[in-house]
């Protein structure tokens, strides 16, 4: 079953290989993967989409809270939260299809962000499912290449992030 794991952590190198070098040492594949800084330049939100069997999804979240760099790893499979893909498409199609493929593209909220004599790139955000009947259509109208972001997540919870302050240097070396 494929679970939906929202993280933070700190923006370093290292951070992403030791997330996906969990993941794969225990045989999860994963399905996509999307990774960006935040407001805070010292930190990331990664969203990644994994395939786990049910009964070890708590624990995925467990082994991910232990790892270095993370400092909060949720499972936002199920729970309020706003879910979203990017899918970036192009359609070859002939001049006569070209009403018809803005047309389909405006019910499905997509826009074109380029235009030649030779068809259009599109965009279009939203759930998976949605994203997958636009392609099937823009397919019937010609030959179409395509890109996707791979779905991301933002939490609607109430719940207030726990973070600890990162630990100076000065302790570390006083500790030892």
């Amino acid at each position: 079953m494929l679970q939906l794991i929202s993280l933070l952590l700190e923006n370093k190198p290292g951070a992403l290989m030791r997330v996906t070098g969990l993941l794969s040492a225990r045989g999860y594949n994963i399905e996509s993967l999307t990774v960006a800084r935040t407001l805070d330049p010292e930190l990331s939100r990664m969203s990644i989409v994994v395939d786990v069997e049910p009964n070890q999804r708590a624990q995925v979240i467990k082994q991910m809270n232990k790892l270095i760099n993370v400092l909060q790893a949720t499972d936002s499979t199920e729970g309020p939260a706003v879910r979203r893909e990017l899918v970036l498409l192009r359609v070859r199609a002939s001049m006569q299809n070209r009403t018809a493929i803005l047309k389909e593209a405006e019910i499905f909220g997509a826009r074109a962000v380029d235009s030649s004599v030779e068809g259009f790139a599109l965009e279009a955000t939203g759930d998976p499912e949605k994203l997958d009947e636009f392609i099937d259509v823009m397919r019937s109208y010609g030959e179409i290449e395509v890109t996707r972001s791979g779905l991301v997540v933002v939490s609607l919870d109430n719940k207030k992030l726990k973070l600890a302050p990162p630990v100076a240097k000065e302790e570390v070396t006083q500790a030892i």
